[in-house]
């Protein structure tokens, strides 16, 4: 029996391989500078350094649009820190808005990897960033910014609670938004607390 010649056979294989493992680094690299640039972002945003804050999501969102266009050719690769890139890129942007009171980035702005279950789970734990920026507001008694701030939060909750889907559809958003729930809660209960306050402040000096 004639033994086979696999040399075309491997360097077949080594093309194909080779190119999905040099995107998969690719995506893995950038999806972990994503996150970091987003943690600092909305660390630039809590500290009002907003055109900062702008310019580490710039950055971020080139890496995204980057990682997309590095696993186009590839849709049986799956990386996981993409999607978790994706997610924590949204939530900055998102906290961002919000917190401003500027127009909400749709999903379809924040670029070209930009899938709906990261977008929402990123909305989603933006409430948690939306409650520090409230406790910050009652710290400085500015009790009518942070009771605005609170309508926001019960808007997105009750979005999410609205988008009653399979958690495999939604990468679990079904959790996420009872998180956001729960934050939004503690929230309400805070700023009652802190409002009620106020005003025996107010009687006694009254008084």
């Amino acid at each position: 029996m004639k033994v086979p010649d696999f040399s075309s056979i491997e360097a077949a294989a080594r093309s194909e391989l080779d190119s999905k493992f040099s995107a998969r680094e690719t995506a893995i690299a950038n999806g972990r500078r994503v996150i970091q640039l987003s943690a600092k972002a909305i660390r630039s945003g809590h500290r009002g350094e907003i055109d900062e804050a702008g310019s580490l999501l710039e950055a971020a969102q080139a890496l995204l649009d980057e990682s997309g266009a590095a696993m186009a050719g590839h849709p049986d690769i799956n990386v996981g820190i993409l999607n978790d890139a994706a997610k924590e890129y949204a939530e900055a942007r998102l906290f961002l808005a919000l917190a401003g009171g500027v127009e909400i980035p749709a999903a379809a702005d924040l670029g070209a990897y930009m899938y709906t279950a990261p977008y929402l789970k990123g909305l989603g734990e933006a409430v948690g960033e939306l409650r520090r920026r409230l406790l910050d507001l009652l710290r400085g008694e500015e009790f009518e910014e942070a009771e605005s701030l609170l309508a926001v939060m019960d808007e997105v909750v009750d979005l999410l609670a609205s988008l009653d889907y399979p958690d495999g559809m939604t990468g679990g958003l079904r959790r996420t938004t009872d998180m956001a729930r729960g934050l939004t809660e503690r929230s309400r209960a805070d700023l009652t607390s802190a409002l009620v306050a106020e005003r025996l402040r107010r009687d006694l000096r009254g008084g």
